[in-house]
C-alpha cells in the first residue's frame, strides 16, 4: 500500500496488547520514517497492570510505556 499511496498517512492498529510488534508495522512507514499513526490505545492506557504501577502513577506508566513503544517503532525503521 505505501508504494501505492506514498502520500497518504496510514491509520495502524494491533500494535502492542493486539500482538503487533515493530518489525511488523515497518512497511506502513515510508522512506522518511513518516506517514503512519500507530495505535496502542490499550498497551498505554493499561501499563500499570503490567508495569508493577500503582493506579496513582497511571500517568508515570503509561509515559514510560509511549517512550518504549517509540523507541522501539524508531528501531524497525
Amino acid at each position: 500500500l505505501r508504494k501505492e499511496m506514498p502520500h497518504t498517512f496510514f491509520l495502524v492498529p494491533g500494535y502492542g496488547a493486539q500482538g503487533g510488534a515493530a518489525k511488523d508495522i515497518a512497511g506502513a512507514f515510508d522512506e522518511n520514517g513518516r506517514g503512519a499513526v500507530i495505535n496502542s490505545s490499550r498497551g498505554i492506557m493499561c501499563a500499570y497492570k503490567k508495569g508493577g504501577f500503582d493506579e496513582k502513577d497511571y500517568a508515570v506508566a503509561a509515559r514510560k510505556e509511549a517512550i518504549r513503544m517509540r523507541d522501539e517503532i524508531n528501531s524497525v525503521l
